[in-house]
């Protein structure tokens, strides 16, 4: 008779060479067995994506053999980018996307809370009150008790030194989890789900200068070299390191290889005491779960009897082991064993197995084909019984004896139900969220990323045990410069509508064209378009019909707005109607080469925003891309003429056809050019021109950005609503064209600036004075200087946030800083 076995065997986060993480080679099968003879576990907590310390990751994963995990209170979506222009939550994909990809470099799992990233925060308490503290609580304890790690590590301390309040907050609430998951008084909710856990130690991952500062001697601490070295692997766990660490491509964290000893320090917080090791006396053999022991027999004698240049000799022996883990009553080592075990009989065995599509996007209701392969390549008698694709409208029975090295295929027809739910990042579906994403199922908090929407099953049979390798399916396509590469599918509505532009402006009460696309997914349909605004403003035509007869067809609308009253700003919102069905979702996909394409499905909507100016402003505009912005687009909505400069070398020849030259965020730690240009540039200037610098960090400047002298600092003004005094009124930059007044700085987002500088040459004259609560008045967000016939501006104040968010004020002084050169 025989014994059903089963299990669900999804592949790992992230893709290795544009094709889904299969097989392992021998020598990741080796450290595979060595690690199903430990049973323990670690998790690694801090605030951010690139907070993580990935050679600590990368060591426990490799050498430690541990199930190792890192826990991220936010994704990172209010940080900088410096690979493209999103902001905000579609930078959380994006990084969110970038972790995953380093996870599957270091071997480490991920996980995250519910926090947005707000920016940069001073204070615990600031973070603590947005992101609300229980709510964080809850976050960590359902993560601790879901995953149970032994042993818990912070990457900060909880007393904030040299940290800020990001990284403070994650670091109390660890120290609270901690003491909390164990707690069957605390979040009692959660208790349906999983069972209390109690980890047995927490540190912190100490860093010296900060232990100096505390008068704490490092070698009183537990020691360990992350920068060992991996026979197996042939790299250190720090190059290891450097390759995940890289993955962070959007915060500019491209790392190289330490091939040395590195040592890190780690102090005790709570828990049984520990003198040598973070696992000092923990028992992480298979003695911790009560039976194993004819499993941990069979496994061990697996480890010693394989056979690099046969690896299938053993599968007898793991096919044994699998049988008698099932019969365990431990069913959480049950399943984390048993999902390592089967990854190593599917290696052994060398078995791909594959589930691909022609369409990347479907729709609820759809039909589809999917083509689904499975292949041994290597001398195990293997029986494939059924291959069954979810939805699949045909029977899945096959009972094929494999050949060695020949590929069973099959086609089925697949049938979508009409209440499939779209697929996109879960924690943005409910959108409209603040300070935490709105994620209502509580299986869904801590998972890195949204479930795959498609899985086949193929059923095999070894020698007598019933096996289901599970997988999800992909898309698939030939690229002639990349070739295999696979895709999400991704299901999606039946048709969807994209604002061509985010914002909209408009000028001096001009009439604005609005061009709307839409995009069928599904053939033959027919429809209605409306474009819905607030009152006060007209749209005509009120609706078009449109008609699609295949799929991915798609047509362009242009409607035409103005304002009847004296509204400055208005929402926009797109509408389809298809048989009574309304439909309002965007599709917006995000593609870059170190990360899978990632599908966004936001509530179809724009802003738009007029502004009236009748004054003598700048016509031509010379702008040097930094780290990228959409400052360059929006001020052309305005009917600015602007030049982007992303590598061109910058002469006075060419320099002097411009009104104004504006330096982008970080162009001066970005552009390399600058290094031999910005001799032009200030010749420039000095002739009669008026040259802005955006804000700059303090590393890698490629030159000096002012012509005299100037001190970048850390400081910055983080709160957003933080007041705002303007102390030189009467300062032409403060008058023409706009009147900038206090009430111009409400309604800004995220922060008023950073990066100001704190020491300046006496030729600067400051403009504005800010501060956040409880601290000094800053007074380097914006400096003026003449600089022979021409103006020089630095400002730290974040346009690049504020004109896509539509903010007035911010609009208005950032074109009186383009008319510097203007009079009246």
């Amino acid at each position: 008779m025989l014994k059903r076995i089963f299990f669900l065997l999804i592949i790992s986060t992230a893709f290795i060479f544009g094709q889904p993480v299969e097989s392992l080679n021998s020598s990741e099968i080796k450290i595979a067995l060595k690690r199903l003879n430990t049973l323990g576990t670690v998790l690694y907590v801090a605030a951010h994506p690139d907070d993580e310390n990935t050679a600590f990751l990368s060591y426990f994963n490799y050498a430690e053999h541990l199930r190792t995990g890192y826990f991220s209170f936010t994704r990172g979506d209010g940080g900088q980018n410096l690979i493209g222009d999103e902001q905000g939550d579609l930078l959380g994909v994006i990084r969110t996307q970038e972790l995953l990809q380093a996870r599957n470099i270091d071997g480490a799992e991920q996980f995250f809370a519910r926090a947005v990233d707000f920016g940069y925060s001073k204070t615990p308490e600031e973070t603590l009150g947005k992101w609300g503290k229980e709510k964080m609580l809850s976050d960590i304890v359902w993560v601790i008790r879901k995953f149970r790690p032994d042993v818990i590590v912070n990457r900060f301390p909880a007393s904030g030194i040299g940290t800020h309040g990001h990284h403070t907050a994650s670091a109390i609430l660890s120290v609270e989890a901690f003491n909390l998951a164990g707690d069957p008084n605390a979040f009692p909710e959660q208790l349906q789900y999983v069972q209390l856990w109690q980890p047995k130690r927490i540190f912190w991952n100490a860093w010296t200068p900060a232990l100096n500062s505390m008068g704490i001697d490092p070698d009183t601490l537990i020691k360990i070299n992350l920068g060992e070295y991996n026979d197996l692997l042939g790299r250190s766990y720090t190059e290891i390191s450097a390759e995940s660490r890289t993955m962070h491509k959007s915060q500019g964290f491209g790392a190289s290889g330490r091939r040395e000893n590195l040592y890190n320090f780690f102090f005790q917080l709570e828990g049984q005491t520990a003198k040598n090791d973070l696992f000092d006396k923990l028992d992480l053999s298979w003695n911790r779960v009560k039976g194993s022991e004819k499993v941990s027999k069979l496994l061990k004698q697996a480890e010693a009897d394989f056979d690099f240049e046969n690896p299938s000799k053993i599968i007898p022996l793991l096919i044994e082991a699998y049988a008698e883990l099932q019969k365990l009553d431990d069913k959480y080592w049950v399943k984390i064993k048993s999902g390592e075990l089967l990854k190593i009989i599917k290696s052994c065995a060398g078995i791909w197995t594959e589930a691909v599509t022609e369409e990347n996007l479907l729709s609820p209701g759809s039909e589809t084909t999917v083509k689904a392969g499975f292949v041994i390549r290597s001398d195990i008698p293997l029986t494939l019984k059924s291959i069954h694709i979810d939805y699949q409208k045909s029977d899945s029975t096959l009972n094929t004896k494999l050949v060695k090295g020949e590929m069973i295929s099959v086609e089925r027809k697949i049938s979508l139900p009409l209440n499939a739910k779209y697929s996109q990042p879960y924690w943005l579906e409910e959108g409209n969220h603040k300070d935490t994403y709105i994620v209502n199922d509580q299986n869904l908090i801590g998972q890195p990323k949204t479930d795959y929407p498609l899985y086949a099953a193929f059923k095999v049979d070894f020698s007598g045990n019933e096996i289901d390798f599970t997988i999800p399916v992909f898309y698939r396509k030939n690229d002639p410069v990349e070739g295999e590469v696979y895709k999400r599918v991704e299901i999606v509505p039946e048709a969807v509508v994209n604002f061509q532009k985010d914002l909209y402006l408009l000028k001096n009460g001009e009439e604005k064209e609005i061009i709307v696309f839409v995009k069928s997914i599904k053939g033959n349909l027919n429809g209605k378009l409306r474009v819905i605004s607030e009152k006060g403003w007209n749209i005509f035509p009120s609706f078009y019909d449109f008609s699609f007869t295949e799929k991915g067809q798609e047509q362009e609308f242009k409607f035409k707005i103005n304002s009847t009253n004296n509204n400055l700003s208005a929402s926009l919102k797109a509408e389809i109607d298809i048989d009574e069905k309304k439909l309002s979702k965007s599709l917006l996909t995000i593609s870059y080469p170190h990360i899978q394409p990632q599908t966004v499905l936001p509530e179809a909507s724009t802003k738009i925003l007029k502004l009236d100016f009748q004054k003598k402003t700048v016509k031509k505009i010379a702008y040097i891309m930094g780290s990228g912005d959409k400052i360059p687009e929006l001020l052309r909505d305005l009917g600015f003429i602007v030049d982007v400069f992303t590598k061109e070398p910058l002469t006075t020849e060419l320099l002097q056809h411009y009104d104004v030259v504006v330096a982008g965020i970080r162009a001066y730690n970005t552009y390399q050019r600058l290094s031999t240009d910005q001799q032009n540039i200030l010749k420039y200037a000095e002739d009669g021109g008026t040259l802005i610098v955006q804000y700059n960090t303090l590393g890698d400047v490629i030159a000096d950005a002012s012509p005299y002298k100037l001190t970048i600092s850390r400081d910055r003004v983080t709160e957003e609503n933080s007041p705002v005094s303007i102390i030189n009124p009467n300062h032409l930059l403060m008058n023409y064209p706009f009147n900038i007044t206090r009430t111009d700085f409400d309604g800004w987002v995220q922060e008023r600036g950073l990066y100001f500088p704190n020491e300046w040459d006496e030729n600067f004259v400051p403009l504005l004075e800010m501060n956040d609560t409880g601290e000094t008045p800053k007074t380097g967000s914006l400096l003026v200087a003449k600089y022979g016939r021409g103006i020089f501006i630095y400002t730290g104040l974040s346009f690049f946030r504020q004109l896509p968010a539509g903010v007035e004020g911010a609009y208005k002084l950032f074109i009186n800083l383009l008319s510097a050169g203007i009079s009246e």
